[in-house]
């Protein structure tokens, strides 16, 4: 029902800034998050933000580096990310979740969204 495609990753040096951008197509309304992974580790949750609204949620060690954001017009969500550190170093994920949810426990887990982008590399290097 909706397609999504993220742009934006590459290298950059720690202490650096970069903005990831995940644009939809077909249906919209959807809330979206974003969620990173690196090679050997589980899938973590990033951000997301509510389609209609402006409701957020965060990772709480991400709280303040990071920043989400949409411009419904364009159907694009943004994940703004500063003073990067390797350990950030991840293929970063957009993902959009069709059902009504509250709090951070529903939009922090991956089964809350069905339909997800191809990822985007992000690599920080020291």
């Amino acid at each position: 029902q909706v397609q999504l495609v993220e742009s934006g990753g590459g290298l950059v040096q720690a202490g650096g800034s970069l903005t990831l951008s995940c644009a939809a197509s077909g249906r919209t309304g959807y809330s979206v998050g974003w969620f990173r992974h690196a090679p050997g580790q589980e899938h973590d949750f990033v951000a997301a933000i509510w389609w209609s609204g402006s409701t957020t949620y965060y990772k709480d060690s991400l709280k303040g580096r990071f920043t989400i954001s949409r411009d419904n017009a364009k159907n694009t969500v943004y994940l703004q990310m500063n003073y990067l550190k390797p350990e950030d170093t991840a293929v970063y994920f957009c993902a959009a979740a069709p059902d009504v949810g509250y709090g951070l426990n529903f939009y922090s887990s991956r089964r809350s969204y069905p339909y997800w982008g191809q990822g985007t590399q992000v690599t920080v290097s020291s």
